[in-house]
């Protein structure tokens, strides 16, 4: 039988005699004078070194990410439209509002310009603080402009610097989660070094800076240790309060900053209910208003099987890798490190020992027969330690079935299998069931096993740690540099131009021209929108084309080979075949089509209309062509 010891919130239960006898002996040793001063001052003084390690790796992990993204770029050499050409995709877009801000004459007028934007969509009027997660650009173009650092820190650095040094706050968090729920910093320490060795399953923020993801994890990091806090016994009533603050302030900076930030609340909300439904829990309400797009439920109907769906949206984001299943390789990488076996370890046991539990509390626990079994072994599961659990498995499954959120999985990955190296609990209980349960055992077995983790990672990583940074590349996309130096040096200010999301958040960057579409894709209206932007890559005529256009305001549109011609996908992913697909057109090339896909009446367009036949240039007048970009300038009527 299986004896609990049970935490606050939970209901006690008998405890073996020569465990209860041992746990008297501690409080006697603690009353001693000598004892009880020496144990403080070792706390005090192993406080000191581990609080000291947790910011030193902090700051060294974020100059770390931060010179490799220098070698990669040479990013202090290359021009300023380079630097903001780096910023791919909506990362771009996002950038856009800091510079935007800075531009502006006065922070009312930017505060205004925010508000009231007729640049992002044409034709349209948004608040872009409602619409967009863009309050941290606000609050840094803020900060630049008063603080005196004008002269000494060019604004892009600023930027750059701020998320870079989240990181540092984001690795510090994930150290004290791992030393909170161990009870040493040596499980923190091992947490770290795995976060960096894994880094390229960790974190992307080294080529993606302003993902919304790199604002906020570290928030969510900072919660997450603020709540394992929360959770230990016998907190005095300063420290709960304190860290009640602490976490109310990390999630109202997650929500703010990160989009997806309801998937998040939603499964925190699970992961209470279902160590409350266990009896693992102290008793807490939470209330959490969640909503979500229909794009979204739309995707994952179509991704978990429940029927098959010709919806653009929801087809765009079930062919992009980022939301694909996890990619096996990625285990083999984590293996490489001693991650993956050593977390696949420490989760096994401390199932086990949560499903104990969860038997036991959920049991009939007053039976005298089975109280007077009791005694032949103790399993011990923290609260803080069963919200962690439960959060893991949740962030597994996750990641699993949506590469992009594999990032939450792994960094928790690297706290879960550290504190559960450095744990007494897990230790004796492994001991206990393969009988050898000694607590010098434990204590050999806790402190020996990381460390020897720890020296493994420096001799087979450092070398190649030393080697990335001594790696020197540079930034080198001159096709679309030109395409950006041609827009700003040929076209009105006020000119509106269409295209591709991705490539139109560089052009709102760079240039500062109103777009028809970009990528932040979470409004209906908008995703209508690039659908209809969209059929440049579609089997329409020039007509309906120039029509689509010119409804949204557009002057110039901006046709790329890499699309049109599109290898990257397999077909059927392609963006010309979802756009035929959800057309009812037949997709181009061998291979079979649903049988009520019929032949488009007209040719591709974005093929189509470099011949120059009549048809086209009566609506569209090319001004520009480089290898990779072909813009077209659109005629104000019908001709």
């Amino acid at each position: 039988m299986i004896s609990i010891r049970q935490r606050k919130g939970v209901k006690p239960t008998e405890v073996p005699e020569d465990y209860a006898a041992q746990e008297a002996n501690v409080k006697l040793e603690n009353k001693l004078p000598s004892g009880g001063t020496s144990r403080r001052l070792w706390k005090l003084l192993s406080f000191m070194v581990g609080g000291t390690i947790a910011l030193c790796i902090g700051l060294l992990t974020s100059v770390y990410l931060a010179t490799l993204h220098e070698n990669d770029l040479w990013f202090s050499n290359i021009k300023e439209v380079e630097r903001e050409i780096s910023f791919r995709t909506e990362c771009g877009l996002y950038y856009s509002y800091y510079k935007q801000m800075l531009q502006a004459p006065t922070l009312m007028q930017g505060f205004h310009g925010l508000i009231y934007d007729n640049k992002t969509e044409s034709m349209k009027t948004i608040n872009l603080l409602q619409r967009m997660n863009i309050y941290q650009e606000v609050f840094l173009s803020i900060l630049y402009r008063v603080l005196p650092i004008q002269k000494y820190l060019e604004p892009v650095y600023f930027y750059i610097y701020t998320l870079f040094g989240l990181q540092a706050i984001y690795v510090t968090a994930l150290y004290i989660t791992s030393w909170l729920l161990s009870g040493t910093w040596l499980s923190g320490l091992l947490a770290a070094f795995w976060y960096v060795t894994n880094r390229i399953d960790t974190t992307r923020v080294e080529f993606t800076i302003p993902l919304r993801e790199n604002w906020a994890l570290p928030f969510f990091a900072i919660q997450i240790a603020a709540i394992t806090y929360f959770l230990r016994p016998n907190l005095q009533p300063l420290s709960e309060r304190l860290t009640l603050l602490a976490i109310f302030v990390s999630t109202f900076l997650f929500s703010l900053t990160w989009q997806f930030n309801q998937f998040m609340m939603l499964m925190q909300a699970l992961v209470l209910f279902t160590l409350d439904s266990l009896d693992m829990l102290p008793a807490a309400k939470k209330i959490l208003n969640l909503k979500s797009d229909e794009h979204i439920f739309k995707f994952l109907k179509a991704k978990f099987g429940f029927g098959a769906t010709r919806d653009f949206d929801a087809n765009l984001y079930l062919c992009e890798e980022a939301f694909g299943l996890l990619p096996f390789n990625t285990f083999g990488r984590l293996s490489d490190t001693l991650l993956f076996y050593a977390y696949i370890f420490v989760l096994s046991i401390t199932v086990m020992a949560a499903l104990a539990v969860a038997f036991h509390n959920l049991s009939d626990s007053t039976n005298q027969q089975s109280m007077g079994q009791m005694g032949k072994c103790t399993i011990i599961l923290k609260p803080e330690t069963a919200y962690n659990l439960i959060h893991t498995i949740l962030f597994g499954f996750l990641a699993l079935s949506t590469m992009r959120m594999k990032y939450l999985w792994t960094s928790h990955m690297c706290v879960f299998a550290s504190f559960g190296l450095c744990s007494p609990e897990i230790w004796e209980l492994l001991l206990k069931l393969i009988h050898l349960y000694n607590p010098k055992r434990i204590c050999i077995m806790r402190y020996s096993v990381p460390i020897l983790i720890l020296l493994y990672l420096c001799y087979k990583f450092w070398p190649g740690m030393m080697d990335e940074l001594s790696e020197l590349r540079e930034f080198y996309d001159p096709d679309t540099v030109e395409l950006m130096n041609w827009i700003n040096s040929n076209t009105p200010r006020k000119a509106v131009f269409a295209g591709s999301m991705q490539l139109l958040a560089g052009v709102k960057l760079c240039t500062g021209r109103t777009l028809t579409n970009h990528p932040h894709y979470e409004d209906n209206s908008l995703r209508e929108r690039t659908k209809a932007v969209y059929q440049i890559y579609a089997k329409r005529s020039p007509e309906d084309v120039h029509t689509l256009l010119r409804s949204f305001g557009a002057d110039y549109v901006i046709l790329e080979d890499s699309i049109c011609y599109e290898r990257r996908h397999q077909r059927g992913c392609r963006l010309r075949d979802l756009l035929d697909i959800a057309n009812g057109h037949m997709m181009d090339g061998p291979g079979e089509n649903d049988p009520d896909l019929k032949l488009a009446g007209h040719p591709r367009f974005c093929e189509e209309i470099k011949r120059n036949l009549p048809p086209y240039t009566a609506y569209f007048t090319r001004v520009f062509q480089n290898k990779t970009f072909h813009v077209y300038k659109l005629s104000r009527n019908n001709k």
